[in-house]
């Protein structure tokens, strides 16, 4: 029987911390991403994921955020990527042909059945369109997501995670690129802010 190969590759990001390392196949459900910012939320009940647990096993790894195909890493300030890179794309190799679990069975599911709540006014409908069109494919190929948490008074909130998290570019890229992009295309919208950054 021919096993599929696992192709990873590693792209630097804005955050000189954080690394992504790019898969071959999809890792998380379709529109799903999970960031880790402790490794107790990696094995928190809603959140559970072995990867993640392994990956806080390297004593230098401060963050694990896992989305579509990629997962991205933020290590301390000490640690060089030189010295760490060639072992963590070694134990990736190595962690999928094994076929390990990317997440537990109850995040998978909790993930699938999030009860919505109210429907969408139709701002924040036109917020959410610029959102998934023009901003998310950019913040998602420098190692991050970025995620519609509330619209009030004019105020969008957004979650940014992954590579964004504690990334010194993020706060100018969100006031001079995604403010300046949201209040062009939706009249409603005068600022946008990160919520838990």
């Amino acid at each position: 029987m021919l096993k599929s190969q696992i192709f990873i590759y590693t792209e630097s990001t804005p955050n000189p911390n954080s690394m992504k390392f790019v898969l071959n196949f999809e890792l998380a459900p379709e529109g799903a991403s999970f960031d880790y910012a402790t490794p107790s939320e990696a094995i928190s009940e809603e959140k559970n994921s072995p990867l993640a647990v392994e990956l806080f096993g390297f004593d230098f790894v401060k963050r694990v955020f896992i989305s579509s195909n990629f997962v991205t890493v933020t290590k301390d300030e000490e640690t060089k990527w030189e010295d760490e890179l060639f072992n963590l794309k070694q134990f990736l190799k190595k962690f999928f042909e094994d076929k390990k679990e990317v997440f537990a069975q109850s995040t998978i599911k909790a993930h699938e059945t999030n009860p919505s709540g109210e429907p969408d006014s139709d701002t924040v409908i036109k917020i959410k369109a610029v959102l998934d069109q023009y901003v998310r494919p950019a913040v998602e190929s420098d190692g991050g997501a970025i995620s519609f948490h509330s619209f009030n008074e004019g105020t969008v909130k957004v979650l940014l995670q992954g590579s964004c998290s504690g990334c010194p570019s993020s706060t100018m890229t969100l006031k001079a690129g995604i403010e300046n992009l949201l209040t062009r295309m939706v009249p409603d919208v005068k600022e946008v802010v990160a919520e838990g950054v």
